[in-house]
């Protein structure tokens, strides 16, 4: 990860510790319940998956020092949404900052308030809202209501190998479009829901690095054939312009080892390709 990745990093799991911050006190003080669903939440997603114990109290300390000398919401609302520039981590903090508010079961009117001023400083739409209170209700996991399709996870395994040689150009970005959008196991993705997510790939990978993503990619791509099938994808891209690059090529021996693909494998779906 560059310098500039991880300033960017850091600052986005600076503001999704702010946020539950600002859901932990909404009511005076943050009880030790709240307290301890923020630190919960962090330890299940993998946006702090790399981050130390040290780290991540300097985060929160950093976190409250800053909130503390805020004397304006409309900047403090801004900074997040500077933090935080796709809508999917802004759906994140939002789940984030709910868990929070109701960890002690039932949120309080103060609570639900700014909850509600979360989401229209965020964009989160009403039905979003829902399917994230339901998620924290049900004391579940944030990943099912943010959503991981097999088909978003595909189209970032494009990503990487199109992105190998550097930055992702816009004609290749076109050809991730069309080929995910050709594919018969990808028939009812739109091309409008493809560009969405070849966008929020390019996104994730800038913002996080190739080994956070490999890491998420690896837990959302489980089963043997599911790899198999993103990787031939991956294959596909390399191969677009008749002969994979060598900094291609090292993306999908990466992309077998992490899969746990065997050499016979690949030779099927070269020989199918």
């Amino acid at each position: 990860m560059s310098s500039d990745d991880g300033v960017k990093a850091r600052d986005r799991q600076s503001a999704l510790i702010e946020i539950m911050l600002l859901a932990a006190v909404a009511d005076g003080q943050a009880s030790d319940r709240q307290m301890q669903a923020l630190i919960r939440r962090v330890r299940e997603r993998p946006e702090f998956e790399a981050t130390k114990a040290d780290e991540l109290n300097g985060l929160v300390e950093g976190s409250l020092k800053k909130l503390a000398s805020a004397k304006d919401w409309r900047a403090v609302l801004a900074s997040l949404r500077e933090r935080l520039p796709d809508h999917k981590s802004r759906m994140l903090a939002f789940g984030l900052a709910a868990a929070v508010a109701f960890a002690d079961h039932r949120a309080t009117r103060a609570e639900l308030g700014l909850l509600k001023t979360f989401q229209a400083a965020l964009g989160i739409s009403e039905e979003e809202v829902a399917e994230l209170i339901d998620a924290v209700e049900k004391g579940g996991s944030l990943a099912e209501a943010l959503g991981n399709p097999f088909e978003r996870l595909c189209a970032e395994v494009m990503v990487l190998v199109s992105a190998a040689d550097g930055k992702l150009k816009e004609d290749e970005t076109q050809v991730l479009v069309e080929s995910l959008a050709a594919d018969p196991l990808f028939h009812k993705v739109s091309p409008e829901r493809a560009q969405t997510y070849v966008s929020e790939a390019v996104a994730a990978l800038a913002t996080e690095g190739m080994p956070q993503r490999l890491n998420v990619l690896t837990r959302g791509i489980s089963t043997h054939g599911q790899r198999l099938k993103a990787f031939g994808l991956a294959m596909r891209v390399a191969n677009a312009s008749g002969e994979a690059s060598p900094s291609e090529r090292k993306i999908l021996d990466l992309l077998q080892a992490t899969f746990g693909i065997a050499d016979d494998e690949v030779e099927r779906l070269r020989a199918g390709a």
